[in-house]
Parts: C-alpha cells; structure tokens; sequence
C-alpha cells in the first residue's frame, strides 16, 4: 500500500478511534488517581496493612491465660492546627481480646472555628492486622468552637490471635498514633 492509496476518510477514522482510545484512557488514570486514597484506606482497614487497624463490632472477650499486651497511645497535631491534643491514658496493659474503652481531647485554642481529621496508624505494623477499633474519631471531621475542649473515645480490643502468630506473639507493646490536620473549608462553605 502506498501513501497515494491511503484514503483519507480511513485515515480520519482511525485517528479518531486513537485520540477517542486516548482521552479514555486519561480520564480512567484521572479516576483511578481520585479513587486511589479511598480504595488504599478500605483495603488497610479490610488487610491490616502498614499498621492500620482492623474495624469490628464487638470483643471476643479477655483471654487471661495468654500474655497481657501494652498499648501505648501518642497524640499529634500539624504545625497548621492551632489545637491542643492529647490522649487522657499514655499507657493500659490489655488482656487480648478484652474491649477497652479510653479518649483522647482536643482543644481549640483560637478564637475562631477550626476543622480537623485525624489520620492514625500501629505499630508495629505487623500489629495492625490484630489491633481492631470498635469506635474511633478518625477520618471524622471534627470541628471545635474557639476555646472548645472535647473528649473523643475510642473502644478497641486487642485479637488474641496476636499470641498464636509466630511473626507478633513476642510484642509486648503497641502504639496507637494519632495526628489530626487542618481541614480547608471553603469560603462560601462559612
């Protein structure tokens, strides 16, 4: 075939059946980069990947013949969050499987309203798959009135699962992490 037989009608069609296949193609990679965090988080929580906690609906109940577990509890706040946070317990021994119930407080200490999610993890990691939350505060927006104070639970229980696993039966303690960010609201939002 040479370039004088080519007609010109074809030759149209297929590079709009390419430019079609590309714009596609982009507006699936600009979905699947929307979707990306959300899809991550689901399959954290559902996995216990790099530390993330498993969700549940209630304990299975303590196991007091296996060896307790230290959970230790960290607060954080963003340099951008002008809030005080802390958790009201550093440190609770746990027997594995048993449902406890602790809380964090966050203050807001401007005089105007502010806006903030927590983000969280466990470590170590390979913990995450047996630290499982009940109820928590995390990925909630929380927004404080100036000089609020507000007490925030989270119930867990540690899997006792935890024990029986070769790769997490010798960790004695867990830390739950937490650190809350500023959440931009929109002008018009106010």
């Amino acid at each position: 075939m040479t370039a004088a037989s080519i007609d010109p009608r074809d030759l149209a069609a297929k590079n709009r059946k390419v430019a079609g296949r590309a714009v596609l193609f982009v507006l699936f990679m600009i979905g699947l980069a929307y979707a990306s965090v959300p899809l991550y988080r689901i399959f954290c929580q559902v996995t216990g990947f790099g530390g993330t906690p498993m969700r549940a609906d209630a304990a299975p109940g303590a196991q007091a013949v296996l060896a307790p577990v230290g959970v230790r509890f960290d607060a954080n706040v963003n340099a951008a969050l002008p809030w005080e946070f802390k958790a009201e317990t550093n440190k609770v021994k746990v027997a594995a499987g048993e449902r406890i119930v602790t809380y964090y407080t966050a203050k807001n200490l401007t005089a105007r309203q502010t806006t903030g999610t927590a983000s969280f993890n466990v470590s170590p990691a390979n913990a995450g798959q047996y630290f499982n939350k009940m109820e928590c505060f995390c990925f909630t927006e929380q927004t404080l009135k100036p000089g609020q104070k507000v007490e925030m639970p989270v119930v867990f229980f540690v899997d006792p699962k935890i024990r029986t696993d070769p790769a997490t039966a010798h960790i004695e303690e867990i830390t739950l992490s937490y650190t809350f960010y500023p959440v931009e609201k929109r002008a018009e939002a106010r």
